[in-house]
């Protein structure tokens, strides 16, 4: 309930040491959205402010008769039994208004006590110390009571600022004879007694707690008139009649089920009247609950337990058949499992998987040979392509970007210009991969210059392999048991 908009800077709540602007420290706070408001006559204000005692237990209306304008948060000093009370101020201005009329207060009334002044050091040093004995008066009254054997339970005791009145809150279910427990107050506690009379709920909201829902109870923190809840606005609601469930920290049906009872009753006039029982072939169908949100009602055939779920407008037109004196065949209920999503079991998911290096190996392994091999496939399309002029070898960009093995094997300029020397083809020795498939040995035949003799007129298919000029597309390499004998020399 901390706040940090507080006047007194403190960073958890004003703890009613000063005026707080969200009231986090006060139950049962509202909220002045009328604060701000400029008024155009200032004698035509609501005159009356609403006093807080004990942290929003109890609120009353006390008519400013002073010229002070009083701020929310401050402490004021009030007409009391006898003497004179303390109190908070905990609204102001036209939004008190509002809240007289909705409690039915009259503005005008001359009953209501009056402001008497701000709260000096002295009042308020007196009422901390009244305040100081109410735990303890309140442990000593129950005592008192047990001992004389009363049917009543006391709830809180408030004692009046300068001390000369005590007000004591009790539940009880029957009448109460308090002559002798009066007697026994008065001489115990020095003071005028005066006993008040509560409901369970309004005990509820003093004591205060937190309900089921996680929250604090609604008639701690904001609600102030209680109505009567029935079981009735359970069953409208679809509710299982659990009397633990329903039940709040009181003992009583909880407040929150009339909070939705008007939405539901709303909704629940678009279904058919009079529609308990349906007249089948196969019996009478009952009525056993609606559903307001998915707009169906569920019948059950006799001596059946399966539930037939029913459109609104299916039911309307059994009732107009029955009517007819007709009865169904079937119900024709709405298939809820095609209209509902399948639900697929996925199980255990390994989203982050194994990790394993010999995996990783293998994947770096396949891409350098997949790199490798795309290299090869580039220098051989270049080294298909016509040599250029001055082919140096070293000069020749191209011809550098062979990479691998096949750049190491390439022959320097010198010797590929040097004229190749004057043997016959036969005589000449068998070279290693001599199917044609070697680039470098196509790329060196090409770059060579012509022999000095005449052309041999000898058919092309006579020619030995080694003599035959390079095709366009290297010739097919055989296997190796279809190849002709190798000379050794």
């Amino acid at each position: 309930m901390g706040c940090g908009s507080c006047g007194t800077g403190k960073p958890n709540g004003c703890k009613s040491n000063g005026g707080c602007s969200t009231g986090g420290c006060n139950r049962l706070n509202v909220h002045d959205w009328l604060m701000n408001l400029p008024l155009s006559d200032a004698d035509s204000g609501c005159k009356i402010v609403e006093i807080t005692f004990g942290h929003g237990s109890r609120k009353d209306f006390y008519r400013n008769a002073t010229l002070h304008q009083f701020e929310k948060g401050e402490y004021v000093t009030l007409e009391g039994v006898s003497g004179f009370d303390v109190g908070e101020v905990s609204l102001t201005g036209e939004l008190v208004r509002i809240q007289m009329k909705k409690k039915g207060v009259d503005e005008f009334n001359p009953d209501i006590k009056k402001i008497i002044r701000r709260s000096s050091d002295k009042d308020l040093e007196m009422f901390h110390q009244n305040k100081a004995r109410e735990r303890e008066g309140l442990m000593k009254s129950r005592e008192i009571a047990r001992e004389l054997n009363l049917q009543m339970k006391l709830t809180e005791l408030e004692i009046q600022a300068d001390g000369k009145k005590a007000t004591f809150f009790y539940t009880a279910d029957d009448r109460v004879d308090f002559r002798e427990l009066i007697k026994r107050y008065a001489g115990e506690f020095r003071v005028k007694v005066e006993m008040r009379q509560i409901g369970i709920r309004q005990e509820a909201g003093k004591v205060g707690g937190i309900g089921s829902c996680g929250r604090e109870l609604c008639c701690s923190t904001w609600l102030t008139d209680f109505k009567s809840v029935t079981t009735t606005a359970a069953r409208y609601q679809n509710l299982s009649i659990n009397q633990t469930k329903l039940s709040g920290q009181c003992g009583r049906l909880k407040c929150c089920l009339n909070f939705e009872l008007d939405t539901y009753l709303d909704a629940l006039q678009q279904f058919p009247e009079n529609a308990d029982t349906l007249d089948t072939a196969k019996g009478m169908a009952n009525l056993i609950k609606k559903d307001i949100f998915k707009n169906l009602m569920w019948y059950v055939l006799p001596e059946s337990n399966k539930q037939y779920p029913l459109t609104i407008q299916r039911v309307k037109e059994i009732k107009r058949l029955n009517y007819k004196g007709e009865k169904v065949e079937e119900l024709m209920p709405v298939d809820l499992a095609a209209a509902k999503l399948a639900e697929v079991d996925h199980g255990f998911v390994d989203v982050v998987g194994q990790i394993s290096l010999k995996t990783l190996e293998k994947d770096s392994r396949r891409r350098r040979d997949q790199q490798e091999n795309d290299r090869r496939n580039t220098g051989n399309d270049r080294q298909q392509r016509p040599p250029q002029q001055g082919g140096g070898g070293n000069n020749n960009p191209n011809q550098q970007r062979g990479g691998g093995q096949q750049g190491q094997q390439q022959r320097p300029p010198q010797q590929q210009q040097r004229p190749p020397q004057q043997r016959p083809p036969q005589d000449r020795p068998p070279q290693q991969g001599s199917g044609g498939n070697n680039p470098n040995q196509q790329r060196n035949q090409q770059q060579r210059p012509p022999f000095n003799r005449p052309p041999q007129q000898r058919p092309p298919q006579d020619r030995p392999p080694q003599d035959r000029p390079p095709q366009g597309k290297p010739p097919q390499q055989k296997p190796p048991d279809d190849r002709p004998p190798l000379d050794k020399k």
